[in-house]
């Protein structure tokens, strides 16, 4: 595994054991040793572990991403000598995370239960792709069928183009994120009372919950979202415009930020037209306000845009590929 390259001493003081694979565990995991936390990562012997080779091996960007700032041992877990060391270990740290299917701890005997007894202090937080019980809990969980079930690939694509997943891991990230955010709550929550707990993320569950204000949109106003494209649902101007040379970003949302933007193009016309001073009139009119503010777009480069919007207090941005990012 990387040297350790964080320099933050905040969770120096916890030490974690990792029996993660795949993406969602170890993103939790890297969360706690990226602050300072001692991590083992518990490794399976080679050829045992089904998921072995599926991030590539132990040099490739995705490993050395994911693993960052952590140790390494080799254990086989099925072996009663292996579990012995794994108990030793586990009596003196603080945190365990795993994402196994819902029913390996059990017959490895590394489950809540059985490592609370050996040391009540122990946080044991479970990542599993649909949660440790209902109907669907041996399913095995992969980040797309979780933005497929949880929302995400409906609400996202060009109107009528049909469902479309996000260009990055949204749902293994996002759960490994809730994770180390619920460890760290139950750290907290241990200084009372001196106790661990067991803490349960899952793919789906994460997936509905950042789906955050579409889904409460169904829930409150009963109203099932539709995909937008670059455009936001229901605030305009704000998506995605194309200049002389490329694409950028422009969210004037209020009625103000429009004002300013319609000033900067010299669309007075669109400025002070009685229907378009509230968002509602605006959203009514938006492929007409789009294909007009387009037009005047055309004739400059995004970087003219974006600078002489930002100096109007229209918030705008230009769209990076990863290069350009860095």
């Amino acid at each position: 595994m990387n040297p350790r390259s964080s320099d933050s001493s905040a969770l120096k003081r916890f030490k974690v054991l990792d029996l993660t694979r795949a993406r969602s565990g170890p993103t939790c995991v890297r969360t706690l040793a990226d602050f300072g936390a001692e991590v083992i990562r518990i490794e399976s012997p080679a050829g045992l572990d089904p998921n072995e080779g599926a991030m590539g091996d132990r040099e490739t960007f995705d490993m050395l991403n994911l693993h960052r700032n952590k140790r390494s041992i080799t254990l086989n877990l099925k072996e009663p000598e292996a579990r012995e060391i794994f108990y030793k270990l586990a009596a003196q740290a603080d945190v365990v995370v795993e994402n196994y299917r819902p029913d390996v701890k059990f017959r490895l005997g590394i489950d809540y239960d059985t490592l609370a007894a050996i040391n009540p202090r122990i946080v044991l937080a479970s990542i599993s792709g649909f949660g440790e019980d209902g109907p669907y809990r041996k399913r095995p969980g992969f980040d797309q069928i979780a933005q497929g079930m949880g929302g995400m690939m409906s609400v996202t694509g060009l109107p009528g183009q049909g469902p479309v997943r996000a260009g990055i891991a949204i749902s293994d990230s996002g759960t490994g994120m809730y994770a180390a955010i619920g460890i760290l709550i139950a750290l907290l929550e241990r200084e009372t009372s001196g106790r661990g707990q067991w803490v349960q993320a899952n793919l789906l569950q994460s997936m509905i919950s950042l789906c955050d204000f579409q889904a409460a949109r169904y829930l409150i106003d009963g109203d099932i979202p539709a995909a937008t494209g670059n455009d936001h649902p229901f605030s305009t101007p704000m998506g995605t415009f194309q200049s002389s040379n490329g694409h950028f970003n422009i969210g004037a949302s209020g009625t103000k930020q429009y004002r300013s933007l319609c000033e900067v193009l010299n669309r007075l016309d669109l400025r002070d037209e009685p229907r378009y001073q509230q968002n509602p009139g605006r959203l009514q009119d938006r492929a007409f306000l789009n294909a007009e503010l387009n037009q005047g777009f055309a004739t400059n480069t995004t970087e003219h845009w974006v600078q002489l919007l930002n100096d109007a207090g229209v918030p705008c941005g230009p769209i990076y590929n990863m290069q350009q990012v860095f």
